[in-house]
């Protein structure tokens, strides 16, 4: 088993989280896959019928949680401080991410131990190095802020902060040979603009997050950035 926790909130998207399962064992991967569903879902019984089937073919790697919905970044936040004192590692994908790569949990792995504190993150054949569209740091890096993101943003933004976080202190890579697909709408068409997608992809959700991700850079990123710079 990896030391490596991913996860991966999703809403109404059972079919993506049956895709998940199918490539973590496609690919061999070892990571601990987190599914965290919404207690109100309306496709709920799907995902059941989806997990029930998963934990039939015994895969260790599963674990889910059923609990309120908070939204992307809350919910990531949430999980991520209880995972950080469990696991060396912890880690985030869209339920429209799909691993591609043998063995990527422990590419992934192998270079966040190198770094020793940092953030690393795969290529999504959409950002590629621009942004970590699904991303993985060593826990001590959730534990020093007590956040996985920002906690004022959603949705939008997440992965500017995560950059952001592993340029300044010197300790981001990215691995292009490490291929996590991110199966977005943008990207060349690769999923339908389903309810969820408008939603956080709307005017509203851009202007809530990028204010909220403006006021973050003013006020808290500096003071995030020498406590980040204390684990090194």
């Amino acid at each position: 088993m990896s030391d490596l926790c991913v996860i991966v909130p999703t809403r109404s998207r059972p079919a993506n989280i049956a895709r998940l399962i199918q490539g973590w064992e496609d690919t061999g991967a070892t990571a601990h896959l987190l599914i965290v569903l919404d207690e109100d879902d309306p496709t709920l019984e799907d995902y059941d019928e989806v997990l029930r089937e998963s934990r039939g073919h015994e895969y260790g790697f599963l674990g889910v949680i059923v609990a309120p919905r908070k939204r992307l970044g809350p919910t990531l936040n949430h999980e991520a401080i209880a995972q950080a004192q469990r696991w060396a590692y912890v880690g985030f994908m869209g339920d429209d991410h799909l691993p591609r790569t043998a063995g990527w949990d422990d590419r992934i792995t192998d270079n966040l131990a190198d770094l020793r504190t940092g953030i690393v993150y795969g290529n999504d054949l959409f950002q590629g190095p621009n942004l970590p569209t699904a991303v993985f740091m060593t826990s001590d890096i959730i534990r020093a802020l007590g956040y996985m993101c920002p906690p004022e943003q959603i949705h939008l933004y997440l992965d500017n902060a995560w950059k952001t976080w592993g340029e300044s202190i010197g300790r981001l890579r990215y691995l292009d040979g490490v291929v996590i697909e991110h199966l977005h709408p943008e990207a060349a068409g690769k999923a339908e603009w389903d309810p969820q997608y408008v939603e956080v992809n709307g005017g509203a959700m851009y202007e809530n997050d990028g204010a909220a991700w403006d006021r973050y850079r003013e006020n808290t990123l500096p003071g995030d950035l020498l406590k980040l710079r204390e684990l090194l």
